[in-house]
């Protein structure tokens, strides 16, 4: 994973509200690698599905992204970055470069048409004949575990809720993207059907070698599929690194408040530690660190100063004051 595919510096974003803007993503940084699956946590209202929409530019009139760039390398090396493209630019990146399988298939889907017809339709608006449009969709239809003629002709309302989330899947994959961004992929779904979309993405992602940006409020599913994890909070990534590292040595309390909230099977029936509180007014969001009215570990210096970026091991970057504490309560709870 040495090559960096999509390479995220200092974005922001914010929405246009009746008392001011709304700071939905904060001075995000990261980078995607070739190959590499990058899962972004947090709960609901923390920014994900903006920074998502953000990245490929899908913003409502009322988003404004306020500063940062999005730098893009294709497979002949040449870079771009997103935001300088034209509109007619964008039109043919997307899809062909960078694609999106949306929360909510039968949402992202056209009810009134065909696949067949949103198979011929995504191939145009990039130069593929119906002949070639249908063989890819056909291929790809097989390779999630669909029939393929039977789903190629079937309208979204006759097909299960597995069925149109691997239908929005191969439709991503048409173009053979580099990257795949998937917001909530697994989310309507029954567990047993979650299970079968998390086999069938990673039998893609070896044979086809793309990356994945995978947003989810479930940690278990992240911490399966994901090599690299990044906390997301008030708009910001608080911590990122290796997912062995944040799950087992977490050093933000933001972090460790979410592990802490996940049942755990292995000690039976116990109660579950909700996070008090709720998320901040991104309108006005507090001073110092975010998380600090809803944190148990602040401290005076958490509510004044913002905790500056420190990095362990390398490739593990956080944003706490309290990241030792953090990582020894975490420690002593997986040795109980």
């Amino acid at each position: 994973m040495s090559n960096v595919v999509l390479s995220v510096k200092n974005l922001s974003m914010s929405y246009l509200a009746a008392r001011g803007r709304v700071r939905a993503v904060n001075n995000v940084s990261f980078d995607l690698h070739a190959g590499e699956t990058l899962a972004i946590i947090g709960e609901s209202g923390c920014g994900k599905s903006s920074l998502n929409l953000t990245l490929i530019r899908q913003l409502p009139t009322s988003a404004k992204i306020e500063s940062g760039q999005l730098l893009y390398t294709k497979r002949d090396g040449q870079q771009l970055d997103i935001l300088q493209l034209s509109k007619k630019g964008l039109q043919k990146f997307l899809w062909s470069e960078i694609s999106m399988v949306f929360q909510g298939a039968l949402n992202a889907l056209n009810p009134v048409i065909r696949i067949s017809d949103m198979v011929y339709d995504t191939g145009k608006a990039h130069g593929l004949s119906k002949a070639e449009s249908r063989k890819q969709a056909l291929d790809l239809f097989e390779k999630v575990r669909l029939d393929p003629m039977r789903v190629f002709r079937a309208y979204p309302h006759e097909l299960s809720g597995g069925m149109r989330q691997r239908v929005l899947l191969a439709l991503a994959l048409l173009l053979r993207p580099q990257v795949v961004i998937m917001d909530e992929p697994t989310t309507a779904v029954d567990i047993l059907t979650q299970r079968s979309i998390l086999e069938v993405l990673k039998e893609l992602r070896r044979e086809l070698n793309f990356s994945i940006l995978f947003i989810s409020h479930d940690l278990a599913i992240a911490a399966e599929i994901a090599d690299t994890i990044a906390t997301m909070y008030a708009g910001e990534i608080v911590e990122i690194g290796p997912v062995y590292e944040v799950f087992y040595h977490p050093r933000h309390a933001y972090t460790l408040s979410l592990l802490d909230a996940a049942p755990r099977l292995s000690v039976g029936a116990e109660e579950l530690h909700s996070i008090p509180g709720s998320p901040p007014d991104l309108i006005e969001p507090p001073a110092g660190c975010k998380f600090h009215e809803r944190c148990r570990l602040a401290t005076d210096i958490c509510a004044h100063t913002v905790p500056p970026i420190e990095i362990f091991n390398g490739n593990h970057r956080v944003s706490c004051h309290h990241h030792q504490i953090v990582r020894k309560e975490r420690e002593e709870v997986i040795q109980s």
